[in-house]
Formats: structure tokens, sequence, C-alpha cells
């Protein structure tokens, strides 16, 4: 039966060194996305909302055109009443009744009058309403546009870095595998807490790279012999020396090519 063989701690080094390279590169073509997915978030909200204020006016809109059919039919109805109390004041038997009949007729006339002033105040707010609409259809339309642009300009960045995305993801998993479940999960506790996500860092000119803080040459030997895991006391990030770290980009760098 084959042996299984040991993962040193240089292994686990490089492969920690590979991932970090792996994900940062993965980082580069989501930061060229930039703001977009958000910006086209916030484009679909918005012209959800023109969407709906569109068609709250264009009900009011038909309810306004609904009071004035009825208004219309209310007046339609009080001239026929006053018609008939007209009518009937023909034949009055007494001036109680003549006034009486008087009394109904002014009211109609009152009524209409009251209708038709209600219905010249519908048009005045359907026309309102319509302004209301053109404008926020106006509106719509450029952002509609605006959004579209968005779209496409984020569909071809997808586009461009598609395939280098789905192979940079593959070796991002084969990396992983290669560390253990606790190591894994202490880069990726280190890569969140650190703004530009670099967990795993280069001896650059006797310091970690990005950091000012000079590392003893003590430490720097034992981080070049590679028989344990560094963490810079200052930054949190895990070390690794120059030389393995330039090894290991030449290495990802012929497989991307």
């Amino acid at each position: 039966m084959a042996m299984k063989q040991e993962v040193t701690v240089e292994d686990k080094l490089r492969a920690l060194y590979n991932l970090q390279l792996i994900d940062s590169r993965i980082d580069e073509i989501n930061n060229v996305q930039g703001e977009l997915p958000l910006e086209i978030e916030d484009l679909e909200s918005e012209i959800a909302g023109l969407s709906k204020r569109i068609e709250k006016l264009n009900q009011d809109v038909a309810n306004f055109e609904t009071e004035i059919s009825n208004r219309k039919i209310s007046i339609e109805d009080a001239k026929t009443a006053a018609k008939k109390y007209a009518e009937q004041q023909k034949s009055v038997r007494n001036n109680r009744e003549f006034d009486s009949l008087s009394k109904e007729i002014e009211f109609q006339e009152l009524e209409i009058e009251l209708a038709e002033k209600r219905i010249k105040e519908a048009y005045a707010k359907i026309e309102h309403k319509k302004e209301a609409i053109a404008k926020t259809n106006e509106k719509l339309e450029a952002q509609q546009a605006h959004l579209d642009h968005k779209k496409n300009e984020l569909n071809s960045i997808l586009k461009e870095t598609e395939n280098e995305q789905n192979e940079l993801k593959s070796l991002s998993d084969q990396m992983a595998e290669k560390i253990d479940n606790h190591l894994l999960t202490a880069y990726q506790r280190i890569r969140s807490n650190v703004k530009n996500g670099l967990a795993v860092v280069a001896i650059e000119r006797g310091a970690a790279g990005g950091s000012y803080f000079t590392i003893p040459p003590q430490v720097q030997i034992e981080i070049a012999s590679r028989k344990k895991i560094t963490i810079d006391e200052y930054s949190g990030r895990i070390l690794v020396d120059a030389a393995l770290a330039q090894e290991e980009k030449e290495k990802l760098d012929a497989i991307l090519n």
C-alpha cells in the first residue's frame, strides 16, 4: 500500500501564497466591475418605484374619469327631475304646492351647478395628473436607458473576464483543498479583516509587504527556513519569504498564460 505523502510546512506556505495570489487576482477583476452592480441595483429599484408611481397616477386619472361620468349622469337626472317639477307646476292647485315645486327645481339646479363645478375640478386634476405622468415617464425612459448602458458595460466586463474568473475559481478551490481547515479558516479570517484582502504577504526590504515595521533578522531567517507558519505581530498577516513568493508568482503566471 502506498504511503500517504506528508504535507510539509513549506507545502502549506506555498499553497497559502498561491491561494492569496489567486484570490487577489479575483479581487482585481471584481474591482474592475467597480460600483456597477450596486449602481444597477439602485437603478432597478428607482425604475420599479417610477413604474409604481405611473401606475398610481393612471389609476387616479381613471378614478377622476369615472367621477366625471357619474356626475354627468347625475346632471341628466337632475335636469329630468327639474323638468318634471316644472311640468307639475302647471297643474298645481295652490301657491303652497307651487312654492314647494319651485324649491325642488331650485335644489336640482344647485345639484347641476355643483356637479358641473366638480366636473371642472376633476378635469383640472386629470390634466395635472397627466403632466405628472408625462414627466415621470420621461424620467423613467432616461433611467431605463441609463440602466441598459450600465448593464451592457457590466456584461462586457463579465464576458471579457468570464474564462479567467472560472479558471481562477477552479485554481482557488484546488489550493484550498491542500490547506487544512484550521489554517484555511485563519486565512479567510485574516483576509476579511484587512482592507486590501492580503492575508499572506512576502517580506520586502526587511518588512512585511505593505508594512513599514522592520522584521528582526532572526525572524527573517526563520521565515526563509519555511519550517513554521509565521504571523506578523503588527499586521496579523501570514509571512513568506521573497524567493518563495517569486517562484509561486511565476508558476501562476505560467498557468494563466
